[in-house]
């Protein structure tokens, strides 16, 4: 028995991996084991050559059952293979169609998540927008009140300016007025004073050319005694005739006037 094992197990045949057989296979088994036992004779009655030939066909026919038992083995490998790969595809199929499922759903859930922030970023925007323009609005506001007010300055800037330049130049257009006046006094005084002296010098040239003379006539007619040389009768000229000698002119006096100096105006 203990061979047996042994042999089953070198041709490689388990029990305990061997597929259990229907109840109909085993019937037919145990039907054609006892056949073969009737037609068998006693085993001491064999010869060596019918003992060989016996171990040899026990020996292929354990073989056969063997093959048989590993095809059927193999038979039964395939089908739980085909079985398995069945559930695999099945559970593969059932697994793309749970993610298809899933992708959907996710797809469905993030469109509505996209087309959620895209009405929110659009409202988002557009309140941006407005709060945007209002401040536009304001600030453009305030740069036109500003440029107005800045213009209204300037143009009083400019108005007060050209008032006090046109003061200034009232008043320049005054003061040169009154200094050309001045210089034609001063002008005037001087040129009278030129004449005054002129004619001052004149009348003592010929003061003094009448002093000269007569101081020539009174040393010929008095002696080194301070007496009168006695030269005869003497002939009288008549001066008469002579024009009389003008009265020096009055020394034209130029009268001071006090030029109206007028400040300019401050600017602001």
């Amino acid at each position: 028995m203990a061979e047996k094992n042994s042999f089953l197990n070198w041709v490689g045949f388990k029990e305990s991996e061997s597929a259990a057989p229907s109840s109909v296979d085993r019937i037919r088994e145990l039907e054609s084991q006892l056949n073969d036992l009737r037609s068998r004779r006693d085993i001491t009655s064999l010869s060596k050559e019918e003992f060989e030939i016996l171990a040899t066909e026990t020996a292929m026919s354990m073989i056969k059952s063997a093959q048989a038992r590993e095809s059927k083995a193999f038979a039964s490998s395939e089908r739980v293979v085909l079985e398995a790969t069945r559930q695999a595809k099945d559970a593969i199929e059932g697994a793309e169609t749970k993610a298809r499922t899933i992708l959907s759903g996710a797809e469905a859930r993030g469109r509505k998540y996209i087309t959620a922030a895209e009405a929110e970023a659009a409202e988002r925007l557009s309140s941006v927008e407005r709060e945007a323009q209002s401040i536009f609005d304001e600030k453009r506001r305030e740069a036109a009140a500003l440029a107005q007010a800045a213009r209204r300055e300037g143009e009083r800037i400019i108005t007060e300016a050209t008032g006090e330049v046109s003061e200034y130049r009232n008043w320049l257009s005054g003061v040169i007025s009154e200094a050309e006046r001045l210089y034609k006094i001063q002008t005037q005084s001087l040129d009278a004073a030129e004449q005054a002296i002129a004619q001052s010098r004149t009348r003592l040239d010929s003061a003094f050319e009448r002093l000269a003379n007569l101081h020539k006539s009174v040393n010929e007619n008095l002696n080194a005694d301070n007496s009168v040389i006695d030269t005869g009768p003497k002939k009288v000229i008549s001066q008469r005739t002579k024009p009389a000698l003008a009265a020096p002119a009055k020394k034209a006096s130029a009268k001071k006037k006090t030029a109206a100096k007028k400040k300019p105006a401050k600017r602001r």
